[in-house]
């Protein structure tokens, strides 16, 4: 399905950008250099930890954390645009690695990095909370409370512009050191334009065809 979706949008020249965690990505290697060729697409991957035992945890079912560096550096040796997020951003638990995964972004050819910070709606606080409890019981209070001080007291915030980064010291400190780390590894390029002027809309029923 995916890949008959990038033909469609390769035909007709319509930018995309994709976001995901999985290396099978490459599997449309091809038709995502074609798109680079013409500006047309960018592809950003996330990046929880760098720690395999923890990855193994949180994400079972995802490719693990040296598969997606690995599916990056392939898509940056293509000449496809890359980033990184690291994501999601979990204080007390995997913040620590933030500037270890930017750096290895990096140097799998990232352009570009930003991070989000873990949020917890409706039922996936109880999930997360459980889940929590039995991996890390010892540090489980620790985690909740510095999430807390991030969301104005409470697990989540569903406020407009607060989502992704939260609020307050810890929210701020993170953003931060995001901020550093990217100057410093000349991930600050930002996402690349991505061109417009090239897409042609697909003929409608009844449009008059042309021989030339």
């Amino acid at each position: 399905m995916i890949r008959g979706i990038l033909e469609t949008l390769s035909a007709h020249n319509h930018p995309v950008t994709i976001t995901t965690k999985s290396a099978m990505v490459l599997r449309d290697l091809d038709i995502l250099t074609s798109l680079a060729r013409r500006g047309l697409v960018s592809v950003s991957l996330s990046i929880t930890t760098l720690d395999r035992d923890l990855a193994r945890r949180m994400e079972p079912r995802a490719t693990p954390p040296a598969g997606r560096l690995a599916a990056l550096e392939r898509l940056s040796a293509a000449g496809i645009p890359t980033a990184v997020m690291a994501a999601p951003m979990i204080p007390g638990l995997n913040d620590h690695e933030l500037e270890s995964i930017l750096t290895a972004a990096r140097d799998a050819g990232a352009r570009t990095a930003s991070f989000i910070l873990l949020r917890l709606p409706l039922d996936v606080q109880e999930l997360f909370q459980d889940w929590l409890a039995t991996h890390y019981p010892d540090r489980a209070e620790r985690v909740l409370s510095l999430i807390r001080q991030t969301r104005h007291g409470d697990l989540d915030s569903g406020r407009f512009g607060e989502r992704m980064r939260g609020t307050g010291p810890v929210a701020e400190l993170l953003a931060q050191r995001c901020a550093i780390a990217c100057r410093r590894l000349g991930l600050d390029k930002g996402y690349p334009k991505l061109r417009t002027d090239l897409f042609k809309p697909p003929p409608k029923p009844g449009d008059q065809l042309t021989l030339f």
